[in-house]
């Protein structure tokens, strides 16, 4: 084989290769695995794992309870009411969080009020509620165990709490303020949420025993953070001096608007995993109806989620509220003509070595017919 077939072998392994990335194979694409509920007309997730483990909340047969439920990934969602010991007295129950350890956190109706609990080992713990105050619920575990939420404090306003090793920490507020809540809480023990400043409210990032205020975006006046990832990069919503709601990342030190999707003038961020990929929801109102769909941000573009699964399921993905670090997206819909939970679980892409090979065997055979011709 001469050197000009060599150079031509390399010209076309190089031709074939400009196109190996993200753009040589279009959007990624999902598989969806339609949760369904616990024999009700609804269900709605809240949270995942790293081990696609969901939970949330489902009616029940007939409708007259809402119950938590555990997804595992095998078989059919469980209804936590069930797994619980009997005399736990939980009714009217919402799953909100869990941790890859499995353990669940949420707030249910537990005698006379509603109180957070922690599901962990097949057992069911009552939080109780703040100091002087009453009900309690819990929004967010991490691998520690710690949870995090909002009660009512003594003097009836919301106040976030710290729940670890035992006992509730009522968190205060910022500065000037009276009200509190806490939804999300990161592996370094780093919690995100929204305080009042005595005017308005503001998103804020809890660490090391203080609270920062991490203000709002340009010209806005309100904001409140959702969760926060393990890199300490925080995602909610707020709004500008231009629009309404709309989504954000607080990154480095800046809040940074993610805008809607096209056609929709609002958002709002429930998730983000390590690799800095946030889920939420964009939406626009126009004759006096929501028109509202689930988005991906990745890699500084939001996309629909409805354009990246296979448009024959008959979904339509409204919410999505988390992501792990596989990818996994959880969130809720239309289907069926009822809302209905879903687990989204990226189709693998070629490899690079495939596509090496491919190239390689595609050059060879380029260069044998080259060596007959010549």
């Amino acid at each position: 084989m001469n050197a000009l077939v060599f150079r031509r072998m390399g010209f076309v392994v190089a031709v074939l290769l400009s196109g190996v990335g993200e753009s040589a194979w279009g959007q990624v694409q999902y598989t969806l695995t339609d949760l369904g509920s616990l024999g009700g007309s609804a269900s709605q997730p809240a949270g995942i794992n790293a081990l696609g483990q969901v939970v949330g909340a489902s009616y029940t047969t007939g409708n007259n309870s809402a119950d938590a439920f555990l997804y595992g990934g095998n078989g059919p969602m469980q209804d936590l009411n069930n797994l619980i010991a009997p005399n736990s007295g939980l009714n009217l129950s919402d799953a909100t969080a869990i941790n890859n350890l499995g353990q669940v956190v949420g707030y249910g109706v537990i005698g006379g009020g509603q109180e957070a609990f922690l599901y962990s080992g097949g057992s069911m713990q009552n939080l109780g509620t703040l100091p002087g105050g009453w009900n309690s619920y819990a929004y967010g575990i991490n691998n520690l165990g710690q949870v995090v939420g909002w009660g009512y404090t003594s003097g009836n306003g919301d106040g976030a709490f710290l729940f670890s090793g035992g006992s509730m920490q009522y968190l205060g507020t910022l500065q000037g303020g009276s009200n509190s809540q806490a939804f999300g809480i990161n592996n370094l023990g780093q919690i995100v949420g929204d305080s009042d400043n005595g005017t308005n409210y503001h998103a804020f990032l809890y660490s090391g025993g203080s609270m920062e205020d991490l203000g709002t975006m340009p010209g806005g006046t309100n904001s409140e953070a959702m969760a926060v990832n393990n890199l300490g990069q925080v995602v909610g919503y707020g709004n500008t001096s231009s629009s309404g709601q709309i989504a954000f990342l607080y990154s480095g030190g800046s809040m940074q608007s993610l805008g809607a999707l096209p056609g929709r003038d609002a958002s709002e961020a429930d998730g983000i995993n390590d690799q800095g990929q946030v889920v939420g929801y964009a939406y626009a109102y126009t004759n006096g109806s929501y028109d509202i769909h689930a988005f991906l941000y990745s890699g500084g573009i939001m996309q629909d989620l409805n354009n990246l699964i296979d448009p024959n399921l008959g979904w339509t993905l409204t919410n999505a509220v988390g992501i792990n670090d596989n990818g996994q997206i959880c969130g809720y819909g239309q289907y069926g003509g009822q809302q209905e939970a879903f687990l989204l679980t990226p189709v693998p892409e070629p490899s690079t070595l495939g596509l090496l090979g491919a190239a390689a065997l595609a050059a060879l055979g380029y260069a044998w017919r080259w060596r007959r011709a010549v």
